[in-house]
């Protein structure tokens, strides 16, 4: 069933109407809060879940770069390796809809219902969440 559930989730992923566009001109992303606000979300410990980086450093649609051993963070070229792979993400026409804020969020709180990784964030109001939210839609 796990298996169904993972092929059904990488289709959805890949499919045209969930691949993102370039967001709209005039509506640019921000390297730099990505890197300093959105980026250190990918590596924060959660009690009762793996990391972001845990998955999303293999085998997953959305991939981060694999962390040099003994690093805390990533290299500024990582960092923009890291940022091409998230602004793929961006849901445009609906930030909202964007799979870093939908998958990870409660179903109940207007997350998707199936998220591998678990459901980090119980609300909208999580600080993780409302930073990721603040990027995709251009506040800071």
């Amino acid at each position: 069933m796990t298996s169904i559930l993972l092929l059904l989730l990488l289709r959805w992923l890949a499919s045209p109407a969930q691949t993102a566009a370039q967001p709209p001109p005039g509506s640019a992303l921000d390297f730099e809060f990505f890197k300093a606000r959105v980026q250190p979300i990918f590596l924060h410990k959660r009690k009762g879940l793996a990391r972001c980086y845990v998955c999303h450093s293999q085998g997953t649609p959305f991939r981060l770069q694999t962390l040099a051993p003994g690093a805390a963070s990533w290299t500024e070229e990582e960092s923009r390796k890291n940022f091409d792979a998230a602004r793929r993400l961006v849901n445009a026409a609906n930030p909202m809809m964007t799979p870093l804020l939908s998958m990870p969020l409660a179903a109940d709180a207007g997350g998707i219902a199936f998220h591998p990784g678990g459901k980090h964030w119980t609300s909208k109001d999580d600080p993780e969440w409302q930073t990721i939210a603040r990027w995709v839609s251009g506040d800071k």
